[in-house]
């Protein structure tokens, strides 16, 4: 007579708990899930959670591991790979999308959004999924968006009080051309390099400062390397959580459902920890040493205008039906 051990009890309760899903509709698989961000940063907190919800869902059969601080290679070789179908699924920023789907620059323009609901309604509706419906034929499907938070610059040379005090200074920026854009209109001096190099071209004095939420800022201890944090919540920054496509297409119907709604779980869920972690760690940051300032409001809205000029010369280069989707999109989430 064949016994069955606890655990395979424990996974046969947990198959039958995912209802009417029979066993053959969920094969053995391990997922590699890669992002940029070290081990405990939100992001990884996000891709942890949606790997127990997985677990979860498909009785044990799925398992998703983790490759946290660009372990599987930096954002674009990442992106790369997955939509080769060497990775399986990664987070990270839009920037690697605008490489094949160049509208996704429209969510990096600066002073979008007041505050992080605007954001959220922006790429859960119409618009995110207008954008998203881009990329299956480029190999790629979004599952959703983890929140990574409004972006701050800091640098090792004065406070940034207003936009001209950005003029000279080298920044590190991802390698985006909305983002070389913006801060060539403030006449700094971007560069962009992949997010693996960025703490020894810090260390080394090779750039000035940089720009990140406060959450990257403080898991990444920049604090270690800068002097300066400015609260400029310049761009609101949001990561498509992504799937390759090819193997995508490998599931069954039943395992790309429990993939798609996982996501979500664990989007919303991310959004919350991501958020909370956010406000507590701009006071590590100056618990640290790193002097913080806010931007007085009327410099901000000088920047704002300031910057005009980028959305024009970048959506004049976009399919004009997204164009016009994102502004109309804009209005609605305002008032929010």
């Amino acid at each position: 007579m064949r016994f069955i051990t606890r655990r395979g009890l424990t996974a046969i309760a947990l198959l039958a708990a995912v209802t009417g899903v029979s066993a053959q509709d969920i094969q053995e698989r391990t997922i590699k899930f890669g992002h940029l961000n070290n081990a405990g940063h939100p992001t990884s907190l996000g891709v942890q959670k949606f790997a127990e919800i997985v677990a979860a869902k498909s009785g044990g059969k799925i398992k998703v591991q983790e490759f946290a601080a660009s372990q599987l290679g930096n954002e674009l070789q990442q992106q790369s790979a997955l939509q080769g179908g060497v990775q399986e699924m990664l987070v990270a920023s839009t920037t690697s999308l605008n490489g094949i789907a160049k509208e996704f620059g429209l969510l990096d323009f600066p002073f979008l959004f007041a505050n992080a609901k605007q954001a959220d309604a922006m790429v859960d509706g119409p618009l995110g999924k207008a954008l998203a419906a881009k990329l299956p034929e480029k190999g790629v499907i979004v599952l959703g968006f983890f929140d990574l938070g409004f972006r701050n610059v800091t640098n090792s040379k004065r406070p940034i009080m207003k936009g001209s005090d950005l003029e000279g200074l080298k920044l590190r920026v991802i390698p985006n051309p909305v983002f070389l854009e913006t801060f060539k209109t403030f006449n700094a001096n971007p560069l962009p390099m992949a997010f693996a190099e960025l703490y020894g071209a810090l260390e080394s004095k090779a750039v000035d400062g940089q720009e990140n939420p406060f959450a990257v800022i403080a898991s990444s201890k920049f604090y270690e390397v800068q002097k300066y944090v400015s609260g400029t919540n310049h761009v609101y920054a949001t990561n498509p959580v992504q799937i390759s496509k090819r193997f995508w297409d490998r599931l069954s119907a039943t395992e790309q459902k429990i993939l798609a709604d996982s996501a979500i779980e664990a989007q919303n869920w991310q959004r919350t920890v991501s958020r909370e972690v956010s406000s507590k760690a701009l006071g590590e940051l100056t618990a640290k040493g790193m002097v913080y300032n806010d931007l007085p409001p009327a410099e901000l809205a000088k920047m704002r205008v300031a910057v005009r000029p980028v959305y024009d010369k970048f959506s004049a280069a976009y399919d004009p039906a997204i164009v016009t989707l994102f502004k109309s999109e804009l209005e609605r989430v305002s008032k929010f």
